[in-house]
């Protein structure tokens, strides 16, 4: 009896476990998605921003800023959470750039940089061609071509077909919402939750 206890308790803190998992995933795909309404031009600009709680213009911005802009939307500020990790483990991200030490205008900016932090924070998924395997509030890497990287939130919203989540993301042409999960080839794939 005191098993079948403990296993009901075990399953039940499980299944609750999951539940605000998923309900953050859905909070943080409907953040991305309100962005799709902000008129925003692709601007790679280094811009030097206030911290913690920077942000360049908010008509401007690249792929990342989607990701920062809709974790803000939920209270995690992404440039602070960077910074202050690569403040303490600079050496563990990647020396792409030359830099001798963190800048918290950009590092967080930068997709190898996010894809260090959240492979070091959050949930490392698979890398799949199966659509069921990225779920809303996944976070979601691509390599387009040479060192040229690029990222994107899933949507809670399907394809015309319904095969696929759509991606949110600016890849030049503002903050959308596109069928694009398997256009390019997919180098990285998270879940972050603070």
């Amino acid at each position: 009896m005191r098993l079948y206890i403990l296993c009901i308790l075990f399953i039940t803190s499980f299944g609750t476990g999951l539940l605000a998992q998923n309900e953050f995933a859905v909070k943080l795909a409907d953040a991305a998605f309100s962005l799709t309404n902000q008129k925003v031009e692709y601007d790679p600009t280094y811009f030097s921003i206030s911290y913690p709680g920077g942000d360049v213009p908010a008509d401007k911005g690249v792929c990342t800023d989607v990701v920062i802009r809709a974790y803000r939307k939920l209270g995690i500020d992404l440039q602070k959470e960077v910074h202050e990790d690569m403040k303490a483990n600079f050496s563990k991200y990647p020396a792409k750039w030359g830099l001798k030490h963190p800048d918290k205008n950009i590092d967080h900016r930068r997709v190898p940089n996010l894809m260090t932090f959240f492979s070091r924070f959050g949930t490392t998924k698979k890398i799949s061609k199966e659509p069921e395997d990225y779920l809303p509030g996944d976070i979601v890497c691509w390599n387009l071509q040479g060192a040229i990287t690029h990222i994107g939130i899933v949507s809670n919203h399907k394809s015309k077909d319904g095969q696929r989540n759509l991606i949110i993301h600016n890849i030049g042409h503002g903050q959308v919402e596109e069928d694009i999960l398997f256009h390019y080839k997919i180098i990285g794939h998270y879940f972050y939750k603070k």
